[in-house]
């Protein structure tokens, strides 16, 4: 498969990497790093991506947005993720948007995206207690009542909408609404995360979204993250590059040492995995296409092979990389969330061992 860029994405991918090097330098960036609890607001980085229209692109174009699908979307986070942006954009694009475009009817669209064009966050309720994106959630709803507790839960307080999994139905709720308590909970990157309990909420039919499954929510959430976590790991290689090539020991570039070298080369190896079944998985599910066994894969190379290739990306940058004013720390520390998010490579491997069973 030819998985180049289109012309669309292309011209996406510009877009992202126009307003992340034009309007953000390292101070930006670092003031990015503050939660929102902490600071009060979503930060200059998600600013700077609504003013240059980038939550708005999958937004359909009768609600003033450009109507581009999923894989513009996956290009998207991958280009943020690329620059170590720790931002709502995979909550909002990637577990908001692309399910709702997906499952929602166009009135519910139209209820819950009109917001997004102006900055307005998205997120899901997905993992559970001791259950990374469960296809059978212990979550309950009947008779229009919600029960249940879902933990990683992302921007949950900044949010207008929550697209949460439960046994029966996949509804959208308000963080605001009646019987819903927000917990926020710690993340590696800093960003703003909850445990979320629905204690017999309400939830009207115009909220449920018809003949939506969790496993379908969850398929759609796992591309988005496998997108963001491509572009991560391409972010981090290419940082390390860059600084092997530039930092000089005995009057040479550490580049041309033959372990530094062999030890990119793993990291590179990594990286082009992690982008073939990203792409493959985005293109599977935006053709229609069986995508079962390619997410598997993905989940799996992500939480197995992410976090030793940030690992070796820190260890070749010495002492440079445990230096907090120096993006590497957005890129592993985010990938340690990502790999949580997951459940973690036991879990994976054991989703992979199921399909060959």
């Amino acid at each position: 498969m030819d998985f180049n860029l289109t012309a669309t994405q292309q011209a996406v991918a510009d877009v992202v990497t126009s307003v992340l090097n034009r309007d953000l330098g390292p101070a930006t960036m670092r003031a990015g790093d503050r939660t929102a609890e902490d600071s009060g607001q979503l930060g200059p980085i998600w600013d700077a991506l609504v003013s240059g229209g980038v939550p708005a692109l999958p937004v359909p174009e009768r609600l003033r947005g450009d109507g581009v699908g999923l894989p513009e979307v996956a290009t998207v986070l991958t280009e943020v993720g690329r620059h170590g942006a720790i931002t709502p954009a995979l909550a909002t694009l990637g577990f908001g948007v692309v399910p709702l475009l997906d499952l929602a009817s166009e009135e519910q669209q139209d209820r819950f995206l009109a917001g997004v064009p102006k900055g307005g966050v998205l997120t899901a309720a997905l993992n559970e207690p001791g259950t990374a994106l469960p296809d059978r959630p212990s979550t309950t709803f009947a008779d229009g009542r919600l029960s249940g507790t879902k933990v990683a839960v992302p921007y949950a307080a900044s949010a207008e909408w929550i697209v949460v999994t439960a046994d029966s139905a996949v509804v959208v709720v308000s963080p605001k609404a009646d019987g819903v308590q927000l917990a926020h909970t710690p993340t590696s990157n800093g960003s703003d995360e909850y445990t979320v309990t629905f204690a017999d909420v309400a939830v009207g039919d115009s909220d449920v979204l018809a003949g939506a499954t969790p496993p379908r929510v969850n398929q759609l959430a796992l591309a988005a993250v496998g997108a963001y976590a491509d572009g991560l790991v391409a972010g981090a290689l290419r940082l390390t590059a860059d600084y092997v090539a530039n930092r000089k020991q005995f009057g040479k570039p550490l580049s041309t040492f033959q372990t530094v070298a062999a030890q990119l080369a793993e990291v590179y190896i990594a990286s082009r995995t992690i982008d073939l079944a990203a792409k493959s998985v985005v293109w599977r599910l935006s053709e229609g296409r069986d995508a079962d066994d390619d997410l598997d894969v993905l989940g799996y190379w992500i939480a197995s092979q992410a976090p030793p290739v940030m690992q070796t990306c820190h260890h070749l940058h010495g002492g440079m990389g445990m230096d907090i004013t120096y993006p590497m720390h957005r890129y592993y520390s985010t990938i340690k969330d990502l790999t949580r998010l997951l459940g973690g490579p036991s879990h994976r491997l054991d989703l992979v061992g199921a399909q060959c069973s």
